[in-house]
């Protein structure tokens, strides 16, 4: 099931996708459910948000592919590498991804996104898929440059609109085949596997659990392949992943 958040005729909905149109949900499905009111919106009518707004964070998992990893200067870590990016850095596809001033390096990374869909603290990873809502794309913007001279990575990725997500929630996303493309104004930058994650979706979720709560709307970034690279004004970021559709956003 593909769940959208959307704006259309001045109020922002969410929404089942059925083929050509939207499935108008009565709320938000992660506290309300998924009945319907009835009402149908067009796709072609509807303008795609963020299909979530974290209530209290992204947490984000660094160095997640050996080949990003080596192409970073370094190893892979043995334990995953958290870090957070602010929910003010979320947009939705086709916003436009803002290039700061102090920066004179922002890279992309595309990576599968996982919404949490319930409270969750201390979840034993064969427990993680009890706690997930649904997966969806992101893209970690990063200012490579403040990356690098800050030491750590709160100001280098904490960036307004540093965090592309959509375009919609799969609830039943399978990983069979699955792979990541980035593409920066066409050109392929990025390709690999989703099976290429060293740690997997399930020991994300138990090893941040086990440190801070998760709350539902709360969105776990899972790294990224091989192949970041600068992004400047005028350049256009698809990020797709199968069975998940493509992230759009253009650089300004």
């Amino acid at each position: 099931m593909k769940i959208a958040r959307f704006s259309h005729d001045g109020a922002i909905n969410f929404g089942i996708l059925d083929e050509t149109d939207f499935v108008v949900l009565a709320g938000d499905p992660m506290f309300s459910g998924f009945e319907t009111t009835g009402e149908r919106v067009p796709l072609a009518d509807a303008v795609l948000l963020a299909p979530v707004i974290p209530r209290s964070k992204v947490v984000c998992v660094g160095k997640n592919y050996a080949d990003h990893a080596k192409e970073m200067g370094g190893e892979a870590p043995e334990e995953p590498l958290l870090f957070l990016k602010p929910n003010t850095s979320v947009i939705g596809p086709n916003d436009r991804i803002a290039l700061p001033s102090l920066s004179r390096q922002v890279e992309h990374e595309g990576e599968l996104a996982v919404v949490i869909g319930s409270v969750a603290k201390n979840v034993r990873a064969e427990d993680a898929d009890s706690v997930i809502f649904g997966y969806t794309i992101a893209n970690d913007v990063t200012a490579r440059d403040l990356q690098r001279s800050d030491g750590q990575w709160t100001r280098a990725k904490g960036f307004d609109t540093f965090c592309p997500l959509g375009p919609v929630i799969e609830t039943e996303f399978s990983f069979d085949g699955a792979s990541l493309e980035t593409r920066v104004n066409g050109e392929v930058r990025q390709n690999a596997p989703l099976t290429d994650m060293i740690h997997s979706v399930a020991e994300i979720i138990a090893y941040a659990s086990a440190v801070f709560t998760l709350l539902p709307g709360d969105v776990i970034l899972t790294g990224t392949p091989a192949g970041v690279g600068p992004i400047v004004s005028g350049d256009v970021v698809e990020v797709e992943i199968g069975g998940l559709g493509t992230l759009r956003n253009a650089a300004v």
